[in-house]
């Protein structure tokens, strides 16, 4: 008899240990003989190091071993590029590798008995430096002649630049009844995980250098060491333990390879654990924007043409800024049927910390401003913003801006009407008065106004861009006239939205058997193989399929009487395209979601702060595996994007991190979270989907801020087109501040 457990808000797995504090995170783990780590941070934006004198720190109490670049045997590591050294300083092969060209840069590692002796050393190594011109504005970076990041890559700071040509853009402004031209600016945001960077490396029994450390693709992660290391792939071990949280952000390497780099030349376990601070400085953050658009549209309300610049902060070194940025050129056009298109996307390298993987992964930041334009359009028009939407939402078998449609349903009317319904939307809305005494500035506002604001968005399921994407299961069926025990091995990680369970519960229902007979074997290269990257909202979709064929694989030969059945499966999403070069022409990715959002929210004029009393979401994710988890998602996705929104502000000076503590930037806690975020789940199946699931990690992130943008315009009157919208930024706006 089968057991159906797909749709069942079954419990999360791992919930019991990392409540009752039982599971080991990467912080936790201990071993006999076990060593201590610290880094030596540059602390300076850009500078050449000329010397790097280890002789104190070389016999200060308790240190058993100092490395510094010249230890590294492939000084280079990097997700796309391999443009970031190790260590920075003289003594290595690596062409620029004597550069720090960011205050996170490391330039030694000392290991010692214990984190104090090692911590007290690293204060002991005398580096000697030759600064060299710092690049902090990206707009900068871009001129002609300004100071070069990596004199070795490429002929200018540009690292990426994608184009979107479709129509004639010239011809459809002067047909436009209304035109809209802005300039937005998006900020950097922090990951803020509860777990910094941290991790134990040994040699394991098999002679395996051995790392256990949170993050988000094991088989990259091994492959990154490997290549530091100069070693084959096999001589190295990767493991997850329990992780606190990821976002993006351990999708590049931290501490990794030096741990391993100790441990190997130690033939001794290895620990390190950043503090805060370097958390804070040491790792990539949410690519920072400025974005320039021109949008056009006619008096039937429909946007014909738009002409969008869109430059990213890249940082230092590359990370993912490639692929973060062709989202932005993807999502650039909202999710709309727009025929005349014309867009450029730059990355660029500048001294600040590194742009890297977050949430949204790009869209974001181009849907800020998309939603923006599509509200600024709809006043113009004297059209309510959500019908002006409905009436220029992409329908299926329509092109995106890239010029070819979406694989999936295209679902983003029903999301707008869901949400709108959802949250009772008024299109004769005014602003509401909370509390009408006048304000002490005279500008004809109460003290307290309340808006709603509306956006919606989409974003790509997977990485795709070409590359061909790929996930390993295996599952063994144990028993002999009944199927008793069913072992799922699979190496995706579970970095805290419920991947392991929704696992679990998608091998149950592939193998027929009730949820409490399935186990897990996870996130170990030694007893996996490679299942891709827990990012991109890419998982469920990916190891669904994945299961389900290992799933068929090992019923086949249960029935052939095999005990035990063991089934393996490859899964090889949909083939995509690369963007043209010249146009960006493309079948860039394999799937899509869509997403609605509505915002009630609370402005204090006479303070600037800014409240949110209200949202709800409407997301279609095909099917969910787990509804209660979806919901978790969508809950924390919002909250995460109202503090990108409204609170956290990182602020840097001639690249150095200002904002380099939780005391300074601040992130939202239990007083600032909306009173009320209401989830809608739609349920319109992808044919290609496990079950008809997509995925949802990052799709009820993205509208968020654009809709409490709208919301404080439909409160006060004012745009404002940067953020955070901290209480300064909105008085400013108001003309209460200079």
């Amino acid at each position: 008899m089968t057991v159906q457990t797909i749709g069942k808000s079954l419990p999360r797995v791992d919930a019991r240990g990392k409540v009752t504090g039982a599971s080991p995170y990467s912080g936790d783990l201990s071993m006999p003989g076990m060593l201590h780590m610290k880094m030596l941070f540059a602390g300076r934006p850009h500078a050449r190091v000329l010397r790097v004198d280890t002789s104190k720190a070389d016999v200060a109490p308790g240190v058993v071993a100092v490395y510094t670049a010249k230890d590294v045997p492939v000084n280079e590591y990097g997700l796309q590029w391999q443009d970031q050294p190790v260590l920075c300083g003289p003594g290595s092969t690596k062409p620029g590798a004597d550069v720090v060209r960011f205050v996170g840069d490391q330039v030694a590692v000392v290991v010692a008995t214990t984190e104090a002796e090692a911590a007290s050393a690293v204060k002991m190594i005398e580096v000697e430096y030759a600064d060299l011109p710092v690049v902090i504005d990206a707009e900068e970076a871009m001129k002609p002649g300004a100071p070069r990041i990596h004199e070795h890559i490429g002929d200018s700071n540009i690292c990426a630049h994608y184009k979107i040509r479709r129509g004639n853009v010239d011809e459809a402004f002067r047909r436009s009844d209304v035109i809209v031209e802005s300039e937005y600016r998006t900020p950097v945001q922090e990951h803020a995980y509860l777990q910094p960077e941290a991790g134990l490396a040994y040699i394991d029994e098999a002679g395996l250098i051995t790392i256990v450390c949170g993050g988000q693709w094991t088989h990259e992660d091994q492959h990154q060491v490997a290549h530091s290391l100069g070693m084959p792939d096999e001589k190295i071990r990767v493991v997850y333990p329990a992780i606190g949280g990821a976002f993006g952000g351990r999708e590049d390497m931290s501490v990794q390879i030096a741990l391993a780099l100790a441990a190997w030349k130690l033939n001794r376990p290895v620990r390190i654990i950043w503090t805060r601070q370097e958390s804070m400085i040491g790792h990539g953050k949410r690519h920072a924007t400025v974005i320039r658009a021109k949008w056009g549209a006619t008096n039937n309300g429909k946007v014909n043409a738009i002409e969008n610049e869109i430059i990213g902060d890249g940082g230092a070194y590359m990370y993912t800024s490639n692929k973060v940025l062709g989202n932005s050129a993807i999502t650039s056009t909202g999710a709309y049927f727009i025929p005349n298109v014309k867009t450029d996307v730059y990355g660029v390298y500048t001294n600040n910390v590194p742009g890297a993987a977050f949430r949204g992964f790009g869209a974001p930041q181009a849907l800020f401003m998309a939603e923006m334009q599509m509200d600024k359009l709809a006043e113009k028009l004297g059209m309510d913003p959500v019908k002006f939407r409905l009436k220029n939402a992409l329908r299926d078998g329509d092109p995106l801006g890239v010029g070819t449609p979406s694989p999936s349903p295209v679902s983003v009317a029903q999301c707008i009407e869901a949400a709108r319904d959802r949250f009772g939307w008024k299109t004769d809305y005014r602003p509401q008065t909370t509390d009408r005494r006048p304000s002490s500035i005279d500008n004809g506002l109460p003290s307290i106004v309340r808006g709603q604001g509306f956006a919606a968005g989409f974003k790509n399921i997977g990485f795709s861009f070409g590359y061909q994407e790929t996930c390993w299961a295996k599952i063994e069926l144990h028993g002999k006239s009944q199927v008793e025990r069913v072992v799922l091995y699979h190496s995706g990680a579970e970095v805290g939205q419920g991947t392991h369970t929704v696992m679990l519960q998608m091998a149950a229902e592939a193998t027929g058997v009730p949820f409490e007979k399935v186990e897990l074997i996870a996130s170990d290269t030694a007893t996996t193989g490679n299942s891709g990257s827990v990012s991109a909202s890419r998982m469920t979709f990916m190891a669904g399929n994945a299961i389900r064929g290992a799933a068929d694989a090992a019923l086949k030969k249960w029935g052939s009487e095999e005990r035990p059945a063991i089934g393996e499966f490859k899964y090889l999403a949909p083939r995509t395209t690369q963007f043209d070069h010249d146009t960006g022409y493309s079948t860039p990715n394999f799937a899509y979601a869509f997403v609605a959002q509505a915002a009630e929210v609370e402005v204090d004029t006479e303070t600037g702060h800014t409240r949110v009393i209200r949202i709800v979401s409407a997301d279609d994710l095909g099917k969910p595996i787990n509804p209660a988890l979806v919901e978790g998602q969508i809950e924390g996705a919002v909250v995460q994007a109202q503090g990108y929104a409204l609170l956290e502000d990182y602020k840097t000076k001639n690249g150095r991190v200002l904002t380099d503590q939780l005391s300074t930037y601040l992130i939202p806690t239990i007083w600032d979270i909306p009173e009320k975020v209401e989830s809608v789940i739609l349920e319109i199946p992808d044919p290609n989907g496990p079950w008809g699931a997509r995925g949802v990690g990052e799709l009820p992130y993205l509208a968020v801020a654009p809709a409490i943008a709208s919301a404080i315009h439909n409160a006060t009157g004012v745009w404002i087109d940067e953020f955070p919208f901290t209480p300064e930024r909105v008085l400013r706006a108001l003309g209460k501040l200079s």
